[in-house]
C-alpha cells in the first residue's frame, strides 16, 4: 500500500465556534469547550484512509512543558467506542479521499492553547502533520463540568452576555452605571490567556501551574490576584483612592473591560492607572467570562474593611458631630466583588455554586493580594476556617459598627444605634435591566434563631445596642434634588415614642467623603439646637447644604456624609445617625435615528445639560457597546458649553450582531465627571 499522505484538513472554526458558543470571538482560530464533541475534516491525496491497513491518530498538547502525567499532554487513537473520561476520535463519516472526524476531550481537561498533530501509519511506515492549534475553555452546559450551570437564561446572562449594569450608589440611593465586559472582542481571549502565563505561579513552575488549569477554583485564586498589581506581577490595574487620578484615567471615567485589557497590553503589561473596587470586579469578570466560568459582579452596600479581624468597627466623633481620631477600619459606601459559579469538591459536600473572588487588594491573603474563591453557602453559615478567606468576607457583611462620642472633658460613651453593614447585597437581574437582591444567600434575617447560631459560630458578639422602641429615634432624611449644581435639605428627623415631653440637643454636620469611608473638608454645620418634643410626636431639624460650600470639596465620588447627634436630656443617652449622599449627576440622553438593523448604519443623538453655575471645559463623550462599535468612540467638544446649556452631538454607528445591545457613553469635563448614561437597542437581523 502506498503511504497515506495528508493533503488539506479543515477545522471548521465557524461551525464549532456556533455549536460551542464561542463564535462571537470570531473565526480566526478554532475556540471550543470541553467534554463537548468538534468535528474537523482531513482530505488525503491519492488514495482514501482504509481502516484495514492505516492507523491513525492525535497528539494534543498545551503548555511550555507537556506531559501525560501532568494531564498536559495526550495521544490517542481513533476509535468506535470513546470513552468520557479521556481525549477520543470518532470517525463521522468517509467519502472518498476526505474523512470527517469527531474530537472530544474530557470534562475535566486542562483549559488553555493547544497544538494538536496528526500521525498516519501504513505498513508501520509513519508521517506525522501539524494540523493546527486550538484554544479549549470551561463547559457550564456539560453536566459533567465543575462550572456546569442548569439553567439556560442563567447561561446567557453570566457566561455569554458581554455587557451589564454594575450597582452603585448608597444603600438608601442605589443606582446602576452601564458596563461594557467585551469579553468575546477581538484579542480579549489571547489576553485572558497571556494573563494565565505570566502569573507569578506559572513563572516558579510552569508544569505544575498548567496541570492545575483543569480547576476553576485555581484559576480564580490567579485572576483575583492577577487583576491588581499590588504583588508586583505584571497585574491589569493600579488602585487608587486619593481624588488624584490627573496621570492616568479616573476610576469614574470607564464604561468597560476591554479598553483597560487593551492597554495593558500594549503598555507590556504594566498596571494601568487607575482602578477601584467595581473596575477590578468587572475586570475579574471579563477574564472568568472569557475563560467559560460564569461569573456576575455583585455590590455590598455599607461594606466593612475590618483591618484587626475582631467583627468590630470603632467610631469616635465628637459633640458637633466630627470625627475624632483616625481608624484604619474602613466603612465603605459600597464594595464590588464578583461571584463565580463552580463545583468545590476540594470541600465537604454542600459548598458548590456561588463562590466570592474579590480582586481589589485589600488584604494578603497566603502572602498574595487575591481573596476567595470563598463558597457564599460558607459565608452564610459562618464556616471560617473554609478555603479560602471566608474570615474577612464575613466582616464585610456582618461586622458591628459602634459610634463613641468623646465629650468635652474626654469621656467616651457609647451612642445607641444598630448596625447596617452588609445591606442590599445586589446584582443585575438574568436577563433584565433590574436589581435582584441577594442579601440572603449572604446572612439570615437579622435577629432570628439562625443568625444568632451562625454568630456563635463565628464568636462573634453582637456590640451594637440596638434602639429600643421605647424612647427616642432620631434618622436623616433628604430633601428631593440632591443634584450636582443645587442647594438641598438635610433633616435630623427625631420620634419621641414615649408618654411624656421629652427635652433634647441635635447638631447636624457634613463633609464631603469618598467611596472607601474617607472624610474631607466639613460642607455644612448646625449650631446645637435644643428641642422640646411632645409625646408621640415628631420634630425636624434642617441643615441647608449649599452648593459654593460643596462645589470644590466634592471628591469625584459625588459624596457628603452627614452626621446627626441626639443628646437626651432626661437619661443622658447619645445617640448618632448617619447617612451618605449621593449629590446626582445630570442625565445623558441618547436618541436612536432610524431603524437599527444589522450591517446598516445607525444615528445616534446624544445630549446632555450642564446644570452648573460655571461652564463645562474639556468636554469628552466616550461611547462603546459590544456589536454596536467597533471599540471606542471619542467625541472631543471645542467650545465649553455654558451654564444651563446643552451639549449635543450626533455620531454614526454600524451595528455589527443582531438582537438585544446596549450603547453606553460616559462624559467628561473639568467641573463634571463620571457621567454615565446608556441606551438599549434592538438590532434586526439583516434580511437574507
Amino acid at each position: 500500500f502506498a503511504d497515506l499522505v495528508l493533503e488539506t484538513w479543515d477545522l471548521h472554526c465557524e461551525r464549532n465556534g456556533r455549536e460551542h458558543r464561542t463564535a462571537d470571538m470570531g473565526c480566526k482560530q478554532l475556540v471550543v469547550r470541553r467534554g463537548q464533541p468538534f468535528g474537523i475534516t482531513l482530505r488525503f491525496s491519492g488514495r482514501g484512509y482504509d481502516e484495514g491497513v492505516d492507523k491513525l491518530s492525535f497528539n494534543v498538547e498545551t503548555g511550555p512543558c507537556p506531559s501525560e502525567t501532568s494531564g498536559t499532554s495526550s495521544h490517542f487513537v481513533m476509535t468506535d467506542c470513546p470513552e468520557e473520561s479521556c481525549w477520543s476520535a470518532v470517525i463521522q463519516q468517509q467519502d472518498g479521499e476526505s474523512l470527517s472526524v469527531s474530537l472530544c476531550s474530557p470534562p475535566n481537561a486542562r483549559i488553555g492553547r493547544y497544538s494538536m498533530t496528526l500521525e498516519a501509519c501504513t505498513d508501520y511506515q509513519g508521517s506525522s502533520y501539524q494540523i493546527g492549534d486550538f484554544v479549549l475553555l470551561f463547559n457550564p452546559w456539560h453536566p459533567e463540568d465543575t462550572v456546569f450551570m442548569r439553567d439556560e437564561n442563567e447561561r446567557r446572562e453570566y457566561v455569554l452576555s458581554q455587557n451589564g449594569l454594575i450597582y452603585q450608589g448608597t444603600c438608601d440611593y442605589i443606582f446602576s452605571i452601564p458596563w461594557n465586559f467585551g469579553q468575546f472582542e477581538d484579542d480579549i481571549l489571547a489576553i485572558c490567556l497571556n494573563m494565565l502565563d505570566i502569573n507569578p505561579k506559572h513563572l516558579r513552575d510552569q508544569n505544575r501551574d498548567c496541570s492545575r488549569r483543569n480547576d476553576p477554583v485555581y484559576i480564580g485564586r490567579v485572576v483575583s490576584a492577577m487583576v491588581n498589581c499590588n504583588d508586583e506581577d505584571q497585574g491589569v490595574l493600579f488602585g487608587r483612592w486619593d481624588n488624584r487620578y490627573e496621570d492616568g484615567m479616573s476610576p469614574m471615567a470607564w464604561i468597560g473591560s476591554v479598553d483597560i485589557l487593551k492597554r495593558w497590553k500594549k503598555f507590556g503589561c504594566q498596571p494601568v492607572k487607575y482602578g477601584q473596587c467595581w473596575v477590578f470586579a468587572a475586570v475579574a469578570c471579563t477574564v472568568m467570562r472569557c475563560l467559560g466560568i460564569p461569573s456576575r459582579v455583585v455590590t455590598n452596600y455599607n461594606s466593612a474593611h475590618d483591618t484587626n479581624a475582631n467583627l468590630t468597627i470603632d467610631r469616635y466623633v465628637n459633640e458637633k458631630g466630627e470625627q475624632e481620631r483616625h481608624s484604619w477600619d474602613k466603612i465603605w459606601n459600597f464594595h464590588c466583588w464578583v461571584e463565580s459559579w463552580m463545583a468545590r469538591p476540594d470541600l465537604a459536600a454542600g459548598y458548590d455554586g456561588w463562590q466570592v473572588l474579590d480582586p481589589t487588594p485589600q488584604e494578603k491573603s497566603e502572602g498574595v493580594y487575591c481573596c476567595g474563591p470563598a463558597p457564599v453557602k460558607a459565608i452564610k453559615e459562618g464556616d471560617m476556617l473554609l478555603k479560602y478567606d471566608i474570615p474577612f468576607i464575613f466582616a464585610e457583611v456582618n461586622a458591628d459598627v459602634v459610634y463613641w462620642v468623646v465629650q468635652g472633658d474626654g469621656m467616651q460613651k457609647q451612642s445607641i444605634r444598630s448596625s447596617d453593614v452588609g445591606k442590599y447585597i445586589s446584582t443585575k437581574s438574568v436577563g433584565r435591566d433590574s436589581r435582584e437582591d441577594i442579601t440572603h444567600n449572604y446572612k439570615y434575617p437579622e435577629g432570628s434563631e439562625e443568625e444568632r447560631a451562625v454568630f456563635e459560630k463565628a464568636e462573634h458578639q453582637k456590640k451594637s445596642i440596638g434602639e429600643e422602641d421605647e424612647g427616642l429615634h432620631l434618622r436623616i432624611k433628604v430633601s428631593e434634588g440632591a443634584n450636582k449644581g443645587s442647594d438641598f435639605d438635610v433633616f435630623a428627623v427625631v420620634n419621641n415614642n414615649t408618654d411624656e415631653e421629652r427635652v433634647c440637643r441635635v447638631t447636624l454636620c457634613a463633609r464631603a467623603t469618598s467611596h472607601n469611608g474617607t472624610l474631607g473638608p466639613q460642607c455644612g454645620l448646625t449650631d446645637p439646637v435644643d428641642i422640646d418634643i411632645e409625646p408621640r410626636a415628631e420634630k425636624r431639624v434642617p441643615l441647608r447644604i449649599l452648593y459654593e460650600e460643596y462645589k470644590d470639596k466634592l471628591t469625584q465620588d459625588n459624596l457628603i456624609k452627614v452626621v446627626a447627634l441626639l443628646k437626651d436630656h432626661q437619661t443622658g443617652d447619645i445617640i448618632v445617625s448617619v447617612r451618605d449622599i449621593y449629590v446626582e449627576n445630570p442625565p445623558i440622553k441618547i436618541r436612536i435615528l432610524g431603524e437599527p438593523m444589522q450591517n446598516r448604519k445607525l444615528v445616534a443623538e446624544i445630549s446632555l445639560v450642564n446644570p452648573l453655575t460655571v461652564p463645562l471645559n474639556g468636554c469628552v463623550f466616550v461611547v462603546e457597546g459590544t456589536g454596536l462599535t467597533e471599540g471606542q468612540l471619542v467625541k472631543e467638544l471645542e467650545d465649553p458649553v455654558e451654564p444651563q446649556a446643552e451639549a449635543k452631538f450626533r455620531m454614526d454607528l454600524m451595528p455589527r450582531m443582531s438582537g438585544l445591545q446596549k450603547l453606553m457613553v460616559d462624559f467628561e469635563s473639568d467641573q463634571l465627571t463620571g457621567v454615565k448614561g446608556y441606551r438599549n437597542v434592538i438590532i434586526a437581523p439583516q434580511p437574507m
